[in-house]
């Protein structure tokens, strides 16, 4: 059995989707709190000389006129329009009523403060100037002090002047910024205002108000009946053709629509598999859902496109048509949703574990839910448009909800769980105790809250845990396709990954990082998809939607610093494109420049590697300055680091510094086999301090980067893997040598490792005190299998030697003593002997107890030998 959370998922979201603008405004407090905690944008110039007085410009005096430049002016002309736009916005505020007006009001009061904001701080850079000015011509001369020139006393008089007439500026800017933020505050509490109007107004429910809506009922069922069939009347009369036309065309763009789709994904489409695995069941899933959905809106959309635009449409049949369309899609989208996670008629691709008749009994709940929500929209255009007492739409809203109350509680004791080992045709459990409560507390909840006369208030709530239960379940089957997608080979073996594989012949480690970047950009594109859908069934509008984006893109404030996912981005592609222009410039210089001119190949090595460093770094600081980073605030850095460096940081930065070069250069990587000084094993981990080496005894040995950078290194694996193994071996005096070369050399082409090209080689190395040294020099294409190599090249030596009759001899020595004197000396004698000679005590004895008197009478003294 699947765990709770996804049956959670399951049950609350498959359902239908509410009609476009349905919703009531709502969820306004979920933004408010980033409206008021935005920190406060100050203007630059508040911080600017505060001694002196903030005068508007047009009566700062004769001076600050004199004074003005044409940076000024033009701030000044900003203002000025700024300040009549203000006005103006102000009185539209005031005048607007709808939500999504005062939201796309909301932008425009945002977005003019910050044109505040920017007048005047681009008069920053002149202030600044001002200041370094007037500090270089210093404090005017006191009384007892000379008078200085008339030129320094004039040019202070004017930059005072200046600077006078620039903070004026921006207090006025602070002042109209600070205005434009409050009637930004004012428009969301306005909007929060409508909201818990539309949302908490209680309704008298009584059997009196029922009464008079059962009577607008009928009296609103006869008008819809006279309106439609006098517009059906009116349009086959005078508006036949436009009327066909209109249906013909948008047919044939739904049918268009749906044969390309099909033909495109044909292969996401097909149940074809008897055991599918879970990716392709998500995969089904989705795109059987996507697709004839979006074939259907094509066809609502281009149905009342074609009507309006041939005027077949009355102003009071419009909406109702509108609503009757987006209803049949919200319908004909859950049934296929549910039907493609339930698949009730095929249980080998239902996407969670429920038992065949469980999710055939969980089709009608859901499906009705859906049904009741639209037609409660339905009815209540129906009464907007035929303009039906307020008392109707209550009515129907409240009866809705008691409805949906109703099927959430009797959900709660559907029986659709498995076991684990069960079969899907076995009798189901019930829900886990969370979910079946939470049901019976949903539905409770709803039918109270219609009970105690807060209709629109449970209309939004039953709204949601469709609508939103519906685009929570598309989201989930979304992040498992990407999850299932980023999986370690599973990506290599879906229908994109076997065609690159076959066309582009593509590695299976190429294919799974393919696999995981296709995972990442479906979880990014589920959530830019669908969160804007939440979010405007919450209520939001999209002028907000758009606000927040621009914001999430582009002005992004942790404390004092604002990052901007656009400019990082930018800054990443100038750098990808610098990098490319370097490679392309390195490569162009070295084949048609140093080629020609015949330069030393050390040369145009190290031509080619300043040109590469050189070239990223001023890639770097053009995609750091793209980036929108301060290149001050790293020249501190570079600062305080010197600064460092000076006090002992020396090996560190030297350490850091090789650490680049190492990860640039890559004269070694990781998995790499080298050899440094005493240090000799595998490459593990390179940072840009130190650099970790496994040897070959699973040691791991940290080596500064600085000591691999100064000294010499080797690398068996720097280019490629193929190595040289050597096999050393002796033979006797008696040998023929050119038969041991031979037998050799067929040793080596026997073994299946040893490469062909280059061939074996035979080397007769000496003329040994014993033997006659050989050997043996095979190529391997994998350096690191030269071990085992060895080893079957030494048995199969051995053995063909033993066949052939060919010895490998071994150290022999003779030791021959003479001792005189009595037994007892001759014994420590000779055991002294054999202990100088390398003997252990232990060992000279058992010798000594083996040895046999000398003959006398033998013409020389018998050897003893030694074991």
């Amino acid at each position: 059995m699947r765990s709770a959370a996804h049956l959670t998922a399951l049950l609350f979201a498959l359902v239908a989707l509410a009609l476009a603008g349905g919703a009531p405004a709502t969820a306004q407090e979920a933004a408010q709190p980033l409206e008021q905690s935005e920190p406060r944008q100050q203007s630059p110039a508040t911080a600017v000389e505060p001694a002196q007085p903030a005068q508007p410009p047009r009566q700062a005096g004769a001076d600050a006129e004199a004074a003005a430049t044409p940076a000024l002016q033009q701030a000044e002309t900003q203002l000025a329009k700024a300040e009549r736009d203000l006005q103006q916005l102000g009185e539209r505020v005031a005048n607007a009523k709808d939500d999504e007006r005062l939201a796309e009001l909301k932008v425009e009061a945002d977005a003019l403060a910050k044109d505040i904001v920017s007048a005047s701080a681009a008069l920053q850079p002149r202030l600044d100037e001002i200041k370094a000015r007037l500090e270089e011509l210093g404090e005017p001369p006191g009384e007892d002090q000379p008078a200085e020139a008339a030129i320094v006393t004039e040019e202070r008089q004017r930059l005072l002047a200046e600077r006078a007439a620039i903070n004026a500026v921006a207090a006025r800017a602070e002042s109209l910024a600070a205005e434009a933020r409050r009637l930004a505050n004012t428009i969301t509490a306005t909007r929060r205002a409508l909201f818990s109007n539309t949302l908490l107004r209680q309704t008298d429910v009584s059997a009196e108000m029922l009464s008079e809506a059962v009577a607008a009922t009928v009296a609103e069922a006869a008008a819809l009946w006279r309106s439609v069939s006098s517009w059906l009347t009116f349009a086959w009369t005078y508006k036949r053709v436009p009327f066909l036309s209109a249906i013909f065309l948008s047919l044939c763009a739904a049918l268009l629509f749906l044969a390309g789709g099909y033909r495109l994904f044909a292969p996401f489409l097909q149940r074809y598999d008897e055991e599918p695995t879970y990716f392709r069941q998500l995969s089904v899933a989705f795109w059987s859902t996507l697709i004839p959905t979006a074939a259907l809106t094509a066809f609502a959309a281009s149905s009342y496109f074609f009507l309006d635009s041939f005027n077949v449409l009355r102003p009071d049949i419009a909406p109702i048509i509108a609503v009757t369309l987006g209803i049949g899609v919200a319908l004909f989208f859950v049934t296929r949703l549910a039907n493609s996670v339930l698949s009730p008629t095929r249980s080998g691709w239902r996407l969670v574990r429920l038992s065949d008749r469980g999710a055939k009994v969980l089709m009608v709940p859901i499906f009705v839910m859906a049904l009741v929500n639209g037609l409660d929209y339905l009815l209540g255009s129906i009464s907007e448009a035929l303009g039906s007492p307020v008392i109707l739409t209550v009515a129907k809203s409240f009866l809705a909800s008691i409805i949906i109350g109703l099927i959430l509680m009797s959900m709660a004791w559907i029986r659709p769980v498995l076991r684990r080992d069960d079969p899907f045709d076995a009798p189901g459990r019930p829900w886990p105790r969370i979910i079946s409560v939470s049901l019976l507390a949903m539905g409770a909840a709803l039918i109270a809250i219609a009970l105690a006369g807060y209709v629109g208030l449970a209309r939004f709530v039953a709204t949601q845990i469709i609508v939103t239960g519906a685009i929570l379940v598309m989201m989930y089957i979304g992040f498992l396709t990407g999850k299932s997608v980023a999986k370690h080979g599973a990506f290599a073996e879906t229908i994109v990954g076997r065609y690159l594989e076959r066309r582009v012949n593509l590695e299976p480690v190429a294919l799974d990082q393919i696999g995981l970047a296709a995972g990442l950009g479906i979880y990014a594109l589920v959530l830019l998809s669908f969160i804007p859908l939440i979010l405007l069934q919450w209520g939001f509008q999209v002028a907000d939607i758009e606000s927040w984006a621009y914001r999430l893109l582009t002005e992004i404030r942790i404390g004092t610093i604002t990052i901007s996912l656009v400019g990082i981005l930018a800054g990443l592609l100038f750098f990808a494109f610098g990098y490319a222009v370097t490679r392309w410039m390195q490569a162009w210089i070295d084949r048609n420049v140093m080629a020609r001119s015949r330069v030393d190949a050390g040369v145009r090595n190290s031509i080619r590697t300043g040109i590469g460093y050189i070239g990223i770094g001023v890639a770097a600081i053009i995609a750091v300055s793209a980036a929108g980073f301060d290149l001050s605030s790293l020249a501190l850095v570079a600062g305080a680091l010197s600064l460092g460096v000076g006090f002992g940081l020396q090996n560190v930065v030297s350490n850091f510094v090789s650490g680049l070069i190492l990860l640039v250069e890559r004269p070694f990587k990781v998995g790499d086999w080298i050899v440094s000084g005493t240090t000799e094993g595998f490459v593990r981990r390179i940072s840009v301090r130190a650099t970790e080496i496994e040897t070959f005894q699973q040691q791991s040995i940290i080596v500064p980067n600085s000591e691999l950078i100064n000294a010499s290194v080797g690398n068996w694996t720097h280019r490629n893997r193929v190595g040289r193994a050597e096999v050393a071996v002796g033979v006797s005096y008696d040998s023929d040598p050119r038969r041991v070369m031979q037998i050799l050399l067929e040793i080596a082409e026997q073994h299946p490792m040893v490469l062909k090209n280059p061939e074996p080689a035979v080397a007769f190395m000496n003329f040994g005190e014993f033997s006659l040294d050989f050997e043996l020099r095979v190529y391997l294409a994998d350096l690191l299998t030269g071990v085992d190599v060895r080893n079957d090249l030494r048995v199969a030596i051995f053995e063909r030697f033993r066949e052939e009759g060919i010895e490998i001899p071994f150290p022999q020595r003779n030791l021959n003593i003479h001792i005189e004197g009595d037994d007892d000396n001759q014994k420590a004698a000779l055991e002294k002997a054999l202990e100088d000679e390398g003997f252990s005590k232990s060992r000279a004895k058992r010798v000594m107890t083996r040895l046999q008197p000398v003959d006398e009478d033998a013409p020389e003294p018998d050897a003893r030998k030694k074991s």
